[in-house]
């Protein structure tokens, strides 16, 4: 049994100052409107100056710490093990454009993490596939010669003198083989066979997420019409919005069916741009995610892996050899802490958009909340939003000091 004592709890519409949270196995089971001493033989955790808020769960990262998901045979189990240091309690592995042998070795271990768990670690969620059907024009940091037409479209693929040696059925078998292991499937709909593809794949159960897109208006809106349902790091790497010509991201602005990935990092989109897709969608609508590689967390000047590909720690993100923007380096911790300081958005909408929302998109039920009942998957912050404890299933799997 744990009790959090002192610290203001993060409700999902309102915050109990000084208040006491009991868990109990792996639920909260009481949430207290007072600073107590907790039940008699309770591990108490002394909250005073924090905030506690539900963890986080991120629906788009492909590393931190120098792991990458495409890294080797333990790759995501070790990305697993990390993301709790930085409040991450849930996270969908995201792959990049690769090779079907690459792709279905990744898949094969997702599978096992989310069937054994990962002692110590973050759950390891359903695959985010930033797939190989994106337009080359706005690949941004995905290798071209692993991008493909949908396999409804022409038989003709992108001319690339690099291409690997594969077609796109390739990739859709390594997907079919692998249902349960595939959530999330990043396109460009405006690729011929775009909207077939989007409709054989939320047929067979995936969420259809639009992304690396140069699509306009109406073909976003048709993809939404086909069963899209999401939109990647929205503004980065797709058309930008113009008053005649407002584009994919117009597109699912003004959709409420479609829910926003937002990196809410201070870089990829200006903060007065996130006020303003945070103000239209509702935080009902906008998943806050790192998009994080595996130099998030790692010294300015460090190289890592994105995929096949070595990125390079900037100051403020992570670039390629020729200076291509390649991800984010920020973590879930800070993102939350820029959402608050710098979109000036309150600290339930922060934990909102960074754990209740994700959730829900996903239906996690019980998980991105708190409240009696809830799965304890918390998180501890210090006044600078600084991780002081990740308790996933009521157990501590991280601390940055003693309990």
């Amino acid at each position: 049994m744990i009790a959090i004592v002192g610290g203001d709890l993060v409700l999902a519409d309102r915050i109990v100052p000084t208040g006491t949270l009991v868990v109990e196995g792996s639920q909260v089971t009481a949430v207290e409107r007072r600073a107590t001493d907790g039940p008699s033989g309770a591990t108490v955790v002394d909250a005073r100056g924090c905030h506690v808020v539900p963890g986080f769960i991120d629906v788009h990262v492909h590393g931190a710490l120098g792991h990458d998901v495409l890294g080797g045979p333990t790759a995501v189990a070790d990305l697993a093990r990390v993301l709790p240091r930085f409040g991450v309690t849930a996270f969908c592995p995201t792959s990049v454009a690769c090779t079907p042998g690459v792709l279905a070795g990744f898949l094969d271990q997702v599978g096992r993490a989310r069937a054994d768990g990962v002692p110590r670690g973050a759950r390891v969620l359903a695959a985010h596939l930033e797939s190989n059907f994106l337009n080359p024009d706005f690949a941004g940091a995905h290798p071209v010669q692993c991008l493909r037409l949908p396999p409804t479209g022409p038989v003709a693929d992108f001319p690339d003198a690099q291409a690997e040696p594969f077609v796109a059925d390739d990739i859709m078998r390594v997907i079919a083989g692998h249902r349960p292991e595939v959530g999330i499937v990043t396109l460009a709909p405006e690729l011929p066979g775009g909207l077939d593809l989007i409709r054989m794949l939320v047929a067979a159960g995936h969420r259809v997420s639009l992304g690396h897109s140069g699509a306009d208006f109406d073909t976003a809106m048709k993809a939404i019409d086909a069963g899209a349902r999401q939109a990647t790091h929205l503004f980065n790497r797709m058309v930008p919005v113009s008053h005649r010509a407002p584009g994919l991201a117009g597109a699912v602005l003004e959709s409420h069916h479609v829910a926003v990935e937002l990196i809410a990092d201070g870089v990829h989109v200006h903060p007065s741009i996130c006020r303003m897709a945070i103000a239209m969608k509702g935080t009902g609508l906008v998943m806050a995610i790192t998009d994080g590689t595996a130099g998030a967390g790692l010294a300015v000047g460090a190289t890592a892996m994105l995929g096949s590909q070595r990125i390079h720690v900037r100051s403020r993100a992570a670039e390629l050899d020729d200076g291509t923007l390649a991800g984010s380096t920020a973590t879930m911790d800070r993102i939350f802490a820029t959402l608050v300081t710098q979109c000036r958005v309150s600290i339930v909408d922060a934990a909102a958009m960074c754990a209740l929302t994700p959730a829900r998109r996903l239906d996690l039920v019980g998980h991105g909340t708190i409240a009696e009942g809830a799965v304890a998957d918390l998180v501890v912050l210090g006044p600078q939003f600084d991780v002081r404890h990740t308790i996933i299933g009521g157990q501590f799997v991280y601390s940055s000091i003693g309990p």
